[in-house]
């Protein structure tokens, strides 16, 4: 199996594991906060910022999804590396509120980290495709 395929592979499952999760948080907050490794449920309309979550997390994964389909690899990777930024949050989050430290390490850092290791193996797979500048054309008399 190629790099491509692998890097494809992975990027794939973030997208569709981003999307799925985000979605839970949308239509289903109360049952899917537990997982997100917080000891307890937000008080008054705390619960609706568990909404917003996974309208980030919806939101990720489609971004990841158009540069995944449209074959944008390139900018795939760089979204990849930034998209992390958001699974570190979470996992500081999880952290700094004395909430789960396995899945604050498990869960958060874990997806964070595999991000960045295939934001940085597309960087290397399409590293050739990102310098070449365009060269004009000779012209002829």
């Amino acid at each position: 199996m190629s790099l491509k395929n692998i890097n494809t592979a992975l990027a794939a499952a973030f997208v569709l594991f981003i999307l799925w999760f985000g979605t839970e948080f949308i239509l289903s907050p109360e049952t899917t906060a537990p997982s997100f490794g917080l000891p307890t449920w937000p008080s008054g309309d705390g619960g609706g910022f568990l909404i917003i979550k996974g309208i980030r997390d919806v939101v990720l994964a489609l971004v990841f999804g158009v540069l995944l389909v449209t074959g944008q690899r390139r900018a795939l990777g760089w979204a990849l590396l930034v998209g992390a930024l958001a699974a570190y949050g979470d996992m500081a989050t999880v952290l700094g509120h004395h909430g789960s430290v396995a899945t604050a390490l498990g869960v958060h850092c874990l997806t964070a980290t595999l991000m960045v290791v295939n934001g940085l193996l597309i960087m290397r797979e399409t590293r050739g495709c990102a310098a070449a500048p365009a060269t004009p054309a000779p012209r002829h008399a």
